[in-house]
C-alpha cells in the first residue's frame, strides 16, 4: 500500500510504538489521527500538528468517543495499536479482577468495536487495511502475565478470521507481533527491549508492502521455534 494521501487511525498514538508510526506514516505522506488518554500526550502531538482524539479504551465509552469524533470522514487505514498491561500472578498475590477487565477491553473488546464501526467506510475505499498489533506472546504465553498474553492470543485469532472473511475484499488484514519494546508499559522490565521507532518502522514495512503479518525482531525467532515444536515454544516463554 502507498501511504501517500492515505487517512490513517492509530489508536494509542500518543506514546510509544503508535506516536512513532504516526510519525513515519506522516513522513510518508499519511494525514495521520491518533487517539489516547493522557492529556499530556494528546496535547504534544496535537502541538506537532496531529488530530488527536481523547479516548479511554479500556470502557465502551472510548471507542465510540473515536466514531463521534470521526463523524463521517473516509479512512483507509485502521491501526488497533492501544493497549495495557495488568499484574496477574497469583504467586505474587491476589490479582485484582477489575483490573484484569479493564485490560481485556482495552486489547481485545475495543479492536473489535472499532473495527465493526469501522469497516463499511474502509470498504468504500479503492484500498485499505486493518492493522491489528498483538504481540510474541500471542504465539505463546509468558507464566507472570496470562492475563494480557490472553487479550493479545484472542486479537490474533480475530485477526486470522477477520482476514478470511474479508479475503478477495478491498480491505488486508495485517498482524503486527511485537517483541519486548522500550515503552512506559515495559518501564519495570530488565530484559533486552527494542527501540519503538525500530519496531514501528518494520510494521510500517509491512503495511507499505502487504504483508500479512509483521513478525518484529525476536518474534521471528520464536515463531520459527512455534513452527517446530509448539510445546517447545510455551516452555520456553512460560520461564518468564
Amino acid at each position: 500500500m502507498n501511504l501517500s494521501g492515505k487517512t490513517v487511525l492509530i489508536t494509542g498514538g500518543t506514546a510509544g510504538i503508535g506516536q512513532q508510526m504516526a510519525h513515519q506514516m506522516r513522513a510518508l505522506g499519511a494525514e495521520v489521527i491518533v487517539t489516547g488518554r493522557s492529556p499530556e500526550g494528546l496535547e504534544w502531538m496535537r502541538s506537532l500538528g496531529f488530530e488527536a482524539i481523547a479516548a479511554n479504551l479500556s470502557t465502551p465509552e472510548g471507542s465510540q468517543a473515536i466514531v463521534d469524533a470521526l463523524g463521517a470522514r473516509p479512512i483507509e487505514v485502521l491501526v488497533n495499536n492501544a493497549g495495557q498491561g495488568v499484574d496477574h500472578d497469583f504467586r505474587e498475590g491476589p490479582p485484582d479482577p477489575d483490573a484484569a477487565d479493564d485490560c481485556i477491553y482495552a486489547n481485545l473488546n475495543s479492536p473489535i468495536r472499532l473495527t465493526v464501526a469501522l469497516l463499511d467506510r474502509l470498504k468504500a475505499r479503492p484500498e485499505a487495511a486493518i492493522v491489528n498489533v498483538t504481540s510474541g506472546l500471542a504465539i505463546a504465553p509468558r507464566g507472570g502475565g496470562p492475563v494480557y498474553c490472553a487479550t493479545k492470543a484472542g486479537l490474533r485469532s480475530y485477526t486470522q478470521a477477520l482476514r478470511a472473511q474479508l479475503a478477495g475484499s478491498n480491505v488486508r488484514v495485517i498482524e503486527a507481533l511485537p517483541p519486548v519494546v522500550e515503552t512506559r508499559m515495559t518501564a519495570g522490565r530488565t530484559s533486552k527491549k527494542m527501540p519503538a521507532a525500530e519496531c514501528a518502522r518494520q510494521i510500517v514495512e509491512a503495511i507499505e508492502k502487504d504483508r500479512t503479518e509483521a513478525n518484529v525482531g525476536q518474534v521471528k525467532l520464536l515463531q520459527m521455534v512455534h513452527s517446530i515444536s509448539p510445546a517447545l515454544a510455551r516452555r520456553i516463554m512460560l520461564r518468564f
